[in-house]
């Protein structure tokens, strides 16, 4: 099979689908296997649901001396996203960003990766071999010094600025004699030491990986949204391709991904997700910007197109069906025609979400559930008759599924689709609660679709206002020619879903003698919704509709008839659709009472939206008269800015609780400018894991000001470090402008310890909370931990003589708070360790531990029960070691070796082990009220006491992480005889 990526000569070896792994999210890859002339290039093409006849890889990395492909572990998350076996992969090439993919461990798979392993085997053979009549450079010495700069671009796949403009991604690939000899002098350099730099990097990286230091990206704990301000984006909708004048037909044609913030030229669009522990700036991008001005051009001519929009589109009005139902875990037991193909005219798009669509414990655990295509094929079935569709996008996350279809004759103007989702449910991830959404641009309106399942209960209307934060908070989308773009950041937003916001009325007789007499107004004063609306609490840029269908919750499922169970639940307008953008007008809004199969009805909305279309003629006009204006302002004029704070110091900055400080950056020049901040020489983020910039890049207009956000969050995966004094609260920010100058921005604060991310063993031998203790002593108290540590491995007993000023706890005093008052206080809660805390009391819980040994803990029990969550997520070294991993898995299905297993614990893990056992025991004797099992207690726990090590070779299988559950399961299930 041949196949062309825009150049002559080539032969597709492989191909296989792959999705590229950031911040936590998959994204789909293509992978391919090319053969060019002799040579061979590995291939990512970054949406493979568009690959075309002609595809263009958007990512060209030659498999030469620098080309590397390992296999990556796989860390083991408190939620497992898929059951499904998969194989993860590490590549690292010359000019390309480091990626991380995963694979389908099929025979396709299999045969791919031994394909392109034979192509590297014979790319070393041929440099192991000396050319004939090849002249011979010899290389000078190098000092150490320089040794080590240049192993940073050898060693990292990425290659040394250059003072030329990259070229585009079909011509990147072609290789010059010129540039096969460099690549033979930097391979043969390597011979000279260049080789270090990766052991010394090893040998660091092992001993962070033994303190559980380095793991894998996960979505910190919620952060409250930023205020809303003037954004500096790049426009959220796409621009048509730019007309290219014949005499710029070479510079613009170079660059085809014009943004400057980027890994290379060729994968410009590729913009790393601004977490909390990875930066989207690289330093990569440092040499992207310095090398490719045509692509910074190309990037502000769009940003100015964005700008003069409104000159040459037209808006045309089209029709968008929106639904939602929550299903109840049920089939689909009838057509689903009285509901979506309720109007004369079939909209143009459709967007159906669910909700509760699997109620079974696997689903509840991120895994596959059967009925997600059942109801898609029922809702394929019942697609309005007199149009033809096509499905764009459809993603779940447990029970909430969100799928989109558009009209046939409108699918080549759909375009830049994604899909995200935001578990809200406990630690922020169990996917029971939360949100799914789907992006796209349609013509040239940007357009972003979530369903969101909330917090129920009558009297949690603040959990459901913290769950709306938190999904527009943490819900980004990373497209290759964007900055991230959150929900908000497109030209209209359509949020559904069951909101579960109730009535605060508590009489079921009252309020369904209000709806018999149609006095629905009466209970829409009182309805959470609209209060929280009103009062700005939620929700507050969004409309609704009038409502005039009675409530869709709740009925005895398969009828018209109220809830008649013993809890009687008060009816309410649970399910609900809003919107937010201009040109938006809703036709209709109503509930679908004929279908009965849950305890939900189904609620649909139907708008016209006003889409901007473009205007060819016009759109050439203006992108002439822009291209002709920058012409004359590039020769004459500089960008320059000022900033209006420099230094910034934040006080005793604290574990999990976010800190802001703000600066005014202005454009003083007389050119628009892009600004971003880039990382130090020998860096690969701009800033350190606890520190975040927002935005991190941007644009500005002359005379136009911008406040950019300094974020410090320290999460679970930089406060080890901070407790223990290898880090400080210290960073300085570079702010690169384009054509322009560095800014240097000074980050100071004082960071005050935590319990959390502390050892058990350290925490065993304080006495005194945390913060009463000087940092001095806390480090000699980690390294005495240690020696304790390996002492607890001869004998479990302390010696008698030990005083009982030196003897250790026998387990960390702030385990035995969490656990005492779980303990006292919750077994008979309802749906404990499943109902997530609320923010505000964590928060307090913490500060409580680190400052104090309380009697009792303020909060209620779901919040002390994820403090007790988080707690073990953040220990350094899980309660079972990392060095008893594999042991672990072994013996799980042997009792008698599981028990031997544990007495060979450190004698604080071995006494935490077992105090969680005894108490998680207790808590299942109570199952009939805090509807806790052992198959789900031992799923959630199973995840933060036996965690794979970090450094591990080979993948976690779904059948490992079923033995270390079974690994749990066996002493929840075991007697009371220990």
């Amino acid at each position: 099979m041949e196949s062309s990526l825009g150049i002559c000569d080539e032969v597709c070896l492989a191909t296989v689908k792959v999705r590229e792994l950031r911040a936590g999210q998959k994204e789909p890859r293509l992978l391919s296997l090319i053969e060019r002339r002799g040579e061979f290039v590995l291939a990512v093409l970054a949406t493979p649901d568009a690959v075309a006849s002609r595809p263009v890889a958007q990512l060209s990395i030659p498999i030469n001396g620098h080309f590397e492909i390992v296999r990556e572990a796989e860390e083991a998350l408190l939620i497992n996203l898929s059951v499904a076996s998969g194989v993860r992969i590490r590549i690292k090439g010359e000019r390309a960003p480091e990626l991380l993919l995963e694979l389908q461990d099929d025979d396709r798979t299999q045969t791919f990766l031994a394909q392109v392993m034979s192509a590297q085997q014979q790319v070393e053979s041929k440099l192991s071999k000396p050319k004939a009549m090849e002249p011979f450079t010899p290389i000078a010495p190098i000092p150490p010094q320089r040794a080590n700069k240049t192993a940073n671009y050898v060693g990292s796949g990425v290659n040394p600025p250059k003072s030329t403009n990259a070229l585009p991604p079909n011509l990147n690939n072609s290789r010059s004699t010129n540039q096969t000899k460099t690549d033979l002098v930097q391979s043969l350099a390597s011979d000279f030491g260049f080789e270090d730099h990766f052991n010394h990097a090893l040998k660091v990286e092992e001993k962070k990986n033994h303190q559980n230091r380095i793991v894998a990206v996960r979505e910190p704990p919620p952060v409250p949204p930023l205020p809303p301000r003037k954004a500096s984006y790049a426009p959220s909708n796409p621009l048509p391709a730019a007309p290219v004048p014949k005499d710029r037909a070479v510079s613009l044609q170079a660059n085809d991904h014009p943004k400057p913030d980027s890994f290379r030229s060729g994968y410009d669009g590729m913009d790393r997700p601004t977490s909390w522990s990875d930066s989207r700036t690289t330093n990569s991008m440092r040499q992207a910007m310095s090398s490719s001005q045509a692509g910074q051009r190309e990037y502000l001519v769009k940003h100015l197109l964005g700008k003069k929009e409104s000159g040459y589109v037209d808006i045309k009005n089209y029709r968008f069906f929106t639904g939602t139902w929550n299903v109840n875990g049920q089939a689909p037991d009838s057509s689903l025609a009285p509901w979506l193909c309720c109007d004369a005219e079939p909209p143009d798009i459709y967007a159906l979400g669910c909700q509760e669509l699997d109620l079974s414990t696997e689903a509840f655990f991120y895994m596959d559930s059967s009925k997600e295509q059942l109801w898609v094929e029922a809702m394929e079935r019942t697609l309005h008759p007199k149009a033809k569709y096509k499905k764009v996008q459809i993603i779940r996350l447990v029970g909430m599924m969100l799928v989109v279809f558009v009209k046939k004759i409108h699918k080549n103007h759909i375009k830049e689709v994604a899909a995200e989702h935001v578990g809200t449910g406990i630690m922020g991830k169990m996917g029971n609660k939360g949100g799914v959404a789907v992006r796209f641009v349609f013509h040239n309106t940007s357009f972003c679709i979530v369903n969101s399942h909330l917090a129920a209960h009558v009297e949690d209307f603040e959990r459901r206002n913290q769950d709306y934060k938190d999904i527009c908070a943490r819900m980004t989308f990373h497209l290759l020619d964007h900055p991230p773009l959150n929900i908000v950041k497109h030209d209209v937003v359509i949020w559904l879903g069951d909101l579960n916001y109730r009535l605060c009325l508590y009489d079921a007789a009252d309020v369904k003698l209000h709806i018999s007499q149609n006095e629905l107004k009466k209970l829409q004063l009182v309805d959470q919704l609209n209060i929280q609306r009103k009062t700005k609490k939620a929700f507050t840029d969004f409309m609704e509709g009038e409502i005039n269908f009675i409530p869709t919750y709740k009925y005895d499922p398969k009828t018209d008839r109220w809830d008649s169970s013993g809890k009687c639940r008060v009816p309410a307008w649970c399910d609900r659709i809003l919107w937010r953008g201009n040109n938006v007008e809703q036709l209709q809004y109503r509930s679908h009472m004929e279908l009965k199969t849950s305890d939900h009805k189904p609620v649909s909305a139907l708008f016209s939206v006003g889409v901007k279309v473009v205007n060819e003629q016009r759109y050439k006009k203006v992108f002439e008269e822009i291209v002709r204006a920058m012409d004359r302002m590039e020769n004459d004029f500089l960008p320059s800015v000022t900033l209006d704070r420099r230094e910034f110091t934040f006080g005793n900055v604290k574990f999990r609780q976010l800190q802001r400080e703000r600066f005014v950056i202005t454009n003083d020049g007389q050119v628009p400018c892009h600004f971003a901040f880039i990382p130090k020489l020998n860096d690969s983020q701009y800033c350190k894991p606890w520190l975040r910039a927002e935005p991190s890049d941007g644009f500005l207009e002359p005379n136009e000001t911008l406040e950019i956000y300094l974020d410090v969050y320290v999460s679970k995966d930089s406060v080890t470090l901070l407790n223990s004094g290898e880090d400080a609260i210290e960073d300085i920010l570079v702010l690169h402008l384009d054509r322009g100058k560095d800014y240097f921005i000074t980050i100071a604060g004082n960071y005050l310890p935590s319990c959390f991310g502390t050892s058990l063993e350290t925490l065993c031998r304080m006495k005194k909370p945390i913060r009463e203790i000087p940092i001095t002593r806390l480090i000699d108290l980690g390294e005495d931990s240690y020696m304790e540590k390996e002492k607890s491995k001869v004998s479990f007993l302390m010696m008698e003589g030990s005083s009982t000023e030196d003897k250790p706890l026998k387990i960390p005093k702030e385990v035995w708070i969490l656990v005492n008052h779980l303990f006292t206080k919750s077994c008979d809660q309802e749906d404990l360790f499943q109902t997530p805390g609320l923010q505000d009391e964590l928060q307090s819980i913490i500060d409580c531990l680190d400052t104090s040994i309380p009697d009792s803990l303020s909060g209620c029990n779901h919040s002390v029960a994820e403090a007790l969550l988080i707690f073990l997520e953040a220990l350094p070294e899980p309660v079972l070691c990392y060095e008893l991993y594999h042991r672990c898995l072994d013996c799980a299905h042997d009792s008698r070796l599981c028990k031997q297993l544990i007495s060979q614990l450190p004698r604080a893990h071995r006494n935490v082990f077992r105090y969680l056992i005894a108490f998680l025991k207790e808590l299942l004797k109570h199952s009939h009220n805090n509807n806790l099992t052992a198959s789900l207690i031992a799923t959630l726990f199973a995840s933060l006491l036996i965690r794979p090590p970090p450094n591990v070779m080979g993948k976690h299988t779904p059948h490992e992480r079923q033995k270390s559950i079974d690994f749990i399961l066996g002493f929840l299930m075991a007697g009371d005889e220990e």
